[in-house]
């Protein structure tokens, strides 16, 4: 199965990408999940742009707890998800919700404070970046060519 007809090396850097997403997202999830003293709240209060009483909202006292259990939830999901090879659909589309969510807590749109980035940014930054990975991921699922998807179903992609 191989829809695009794409070669074994563009397959492997597809595979690449995949494994190296997942793994940020389950790392950034697990960090989070053993950490008792993490919360989004902070994150959420620092936001900006036209967004930030949306995200004030969700860091009040009575939403924290959820949005804490549903940020770290989602992480591992994602992350096990890319990283397993298996579910990689789903797992792209709650990882570019989540990722569209950071985005626009804190945009880098001009004007706005960039507080705790690695430089300046000018409309585009990495939750934008991985969020568009993650979409190619979502149109060239890989799990069938290494994954666990190849193994539940004794399938593979044909390679051109």
């Amino acid at each position: 199965m191989n829809p695009m007809n794409l070669g074994k090396t563009q397959l492997n850097a597809i595979v690449l990408l995949r494994l190296v997403i997942g793994w940020h997202f389950l790392y950034e999830g697990t960090v989070k999940l053993f950490n008792a003293n993490w919360t989004a709240k902070y994150y959420l209060l620092s936001s900006e742009g036209f967004a930030k009483p949306i995200f004030g909202w969700l860091a009040s006292d009575s939403l924290i707890g959820i949005v804490d259990f549903l940020n770290i939830a989602c992480l591992i999901v994602v992350g096990l998800a890319l990283t397993l090879g298996i579910f990689e659909k789903i797992g792209a589309i709650i990882g570019i919700g989540l990722l569209v969510m950071y985005y626009f807590a804190h945009p880098a749109f001009p004007g706005l404070d960039q507080a705790g980035t690695e430089g300046s940014y000018f409309l585009v930054n990495k939750n934008l970046i991985e969020a568009v990975a993650l979409y190619l991921l979502f149109l060239i699922p890989t799990g069938y060519y290494f994954g666990i998807k190849r193994l539940r179903d004794n399938t593979s992609i044909q390679t051109a």
